[in-house]
C-alpha cells in the first residue's frame, strides 16, 4: 500500500481497532496462477497476532492457500471530498479513507474442536451481548452437517500497514472546511468527520 508519512497509521492499537470495527475483510492469494479474492467476516485475536475465518468447501481458494504469503485488506470509513469545500479554486477532488493490509501465511484447521471454536467466537462477535441466538442450543448433529461445508484457518499475521487519508496535508482551516460539509452528510461522511476532528486533536 502506498503511503506517505504523513498518512501512516504508528500505532499497533489504532490498527487492531480498525480491523475489529470493520472486520468483513477481502482475502487475497494466488489460485491457478491467478489473483484470487474472497470476502468474509475474520476474527482478530490480538494476543495471538493471528486472525481466523472460514472459506466455505465450494470455494477453491482454499485449496492451495497454504504455503503463500496471504494479503487480507480491511476497508474502513470513506467518502469523497469536493473541491468545492476548500475555499480556493486552486483544488481538485479527492478521496479519504481508512485501511489496513494484514500479511501472513494460513494454516488450515481440521480439528473439529477447534473449528467449532472459531465459529462460537465469530457467532458470538457479531451477536453481540443481547443476543438469544446460542449456537451451543443448535442440535449438535445440524452443527456437525454444517462445519462439513466449511474450511476453518489460522492467519499469522507477519506484517501490518495502516493508512489514514484524512486530509491532514491540508491547511487546518481548509480540514475544518471539510469537516463542517462532511457534518452534513451521511453515515460514512459523518464518521470521516470524526476521525478528521480526532487527527486535529492529535496535531
Amino acid at each position: 500500500m502506498c503511503t506517505p508519512s504523513h498518512f501512516k497509521i504508528e500505532v499497533l492499537s489504532e490498527m487492531y481497532d480498525l480491523i475489529n470495527a470493520h472486520s468483513f475483510a477481502t482475502v487475497v492469494s494466488h489460485h491457478q496462477e491467478r489473483p484470487f479474492a474472497t470476502h468474509i467476516p475474520l476474527m482478530l485475536r490480538s494476543e495471538e497476532q493471528c486472525l481466523y475465518g472460514h472459506f466455505a468447501r465450494s470455494n477453491p481458494q482454499w485449496m492451495d492457500i497454504e504455503g503463500q504469503e496471504i494479503l487480507v485488506i480491511f476497508q474502513g470509513p470513506h467518502c469523497y471530498i469536493s473541491p468545492s469545500w476548500y475555499g480556493t479554486p486552486a483544488a481538485v477532488p479527492t478521496w479519504n479513507y481508512t485501511a489496513v493490509h494484514v500479511y501472513g501465511k494460513i494454516e488450515l484447521i481440521h480439528d473439529d474442536q477447534e473449528v467449532l471454536r472459531v465459529l462460537r467466537q465469530l457467532t458470538s462477535k457479531y451477536e453481540g451481548a443481547d443476543s438469544r441466538y446460542d449456537l451451543d442450543s443448535i442440535d449438535p448433529h445440524f452443527i456437525a452437517g454444517l462445519s462439513n461445508g466449511i474450511q476453518a484457518f489460522r492467519l499469522s499475521i507477519s506484517s501490518i500497514e495502516g493508512k489514514a487519508k484524512l486530509s491532514q496535508n491540508q491547511p487546518v482551516e481548509r480540514q475544518e472546511r471539510i469537516i463542517r460539509e462532511l457534518e452534513l452528510k451521511g453515515d460514512q461522511e459523518q464518521q470521516i468527520a470524526a476521525l478528521m476532528k480526532r487527527s486535529l486533536r492529535g496535531s
